[in-house]
């Protein structure tokens, strides 16, 4: 009787690929990879008017901050090694207006949220305010509109420059344009450079798709929007054209580039990864968050183990940073 092992008498299976994952500390030493917390970035809403948090309804766990709690936020990110915070103000409803005003002035919410932010931590953290028009306008669209109520490009362009120097001149480290208006980056980079902000750095929202799962997002910033944004937000349908739309941020000197949303679009952060040479950003938005956030509180899903995969899987894709709301918690538990 021939006692020899069936591998090695040439039976199966020859290879067995679970050897590499018997225990958990061999699974953790041939991880191939793995976030950190340094990777994460942690979009905060600061609102105007308020004396207390205002919960987000559509995201548990998520709120409009004051000014204080955003501060004291900002300086849990640092302890807990955050790479960076990603700022929105959400101005009163009485102080928005057609060309979203509040956006520009020194005093509107989210400059002062800047100042407050950076003297509180100052560069101990990455301090990244969003540049775009939706949250200050009273017809909620990323831009200022022509006489035919549509978003007119290149007016915007203009408040965007705008913008982005009252934002460098509040303490933001880096701007993140949001609005996909063609030109966006270039245009704001001469405004900067002009204005003497040389070392303020651009984070373009590159691939940026008119996705259903932003309504939870729009709560929490107090969106007015009227009608969509599909004449300037990426169709869903397209990804060749996400790669036009980097070649022209790259050119435009975009110094890191972004995919918005997360998950539906990992094949696109794939083929971003396979072409740049600057940071990669994934943003996993207010819908994603929320569909996990509601299923953990049904007990349909493990929510600690769907969080870190869902963190896994935008690294795995080839994001270098990932911006999510769970960037405190995750942070801990890496």
């Amino acid at each position: 009787m021939n006692s020899e092992h069936p591998a090695a008498a040439g039976g199966f299976p020859a290879a067995r690929p679970r050897r590499l994952r018997t225990t958990p500390a061999m699974r953790r030493m041939v991880a191939e990879h793995r976030v950190h917390p340094a990777d994460l970035i942690l979009p905060v809403f600061v609102r105007d008017g308020i004396s207390e948090p205002v919960p987000v309804s559509s995201m548990p766990g998520v709120v409009q901050h004051t000014r204080e709690t955003l501060k004291k936020t900002a300086a849990e990110a640092v302890r807990a090694g955050v790479g960076a915070i990603m700022i929105y103000g959400v101005p009163k409803e009485e102080d928005k207006d057609a060309v979203g005003s509040c956006g520009t002035d020194p005093d509107g919410i989210l400059q002062v949220a800047l100042r407050d932010v950076r003297s509180e931590v100052g560069d101990d953290l990455v301090v990244m305010s969003d540049l775009c028009l939706d949250e200050t306008t009273d017809h909620g669209h990323c831009g200022v509109l022509d006489a035919d109520g549509r978003v007119d490009n290149d007016a915007t362009l203009e408040r965007y420059a705008q913008m982005a120097c009252v934002q460098a001149e509040a303490g933001a480290h880096v701007l993140g344009p949001s609005g996909m208006m063609d030109g966006q980056i270039g245009h704001v980079r001469r405004a900067l450079d002009e204005a003497g902000h040389l070392d303020v750095s651009m984070f373009a929202y590159t691939a940026k798709y008119s996705s259903a799962f932003y309504g939870p997002f729009r709560e929490a910033v107090g969106s007015s929007l009227k009608g969509d944004r599909r004449t300037y937000q990426q169709d869903p349908a397209n990804s060749r054209e996400s790669l036009r739309e980097l070649s022209l941020d790259l050119a435009e000197g975009a110094d890191m580039v972004m995919v918005k949303p997360g998950l539906p679009y990992l094949d696109v952060l794939r083929d971003f990864a396979d072409r740049v040479d600057v940071p990669l950003g994934a943003y996993h938005i207010s819908g994603e968050y929320s569909m996990v956030e509601a299923a953990a509180q049904n007990g349909w899903i493990d929510r600690d183990a769907a969080m870190l995969e869902t963190l896994t899987s935008f690294k795995r894709a080839g994001a270098d940073l990932i911006l999510t709301y769970w960037a405190l918690e995750a942070a801990g538990k890496l």
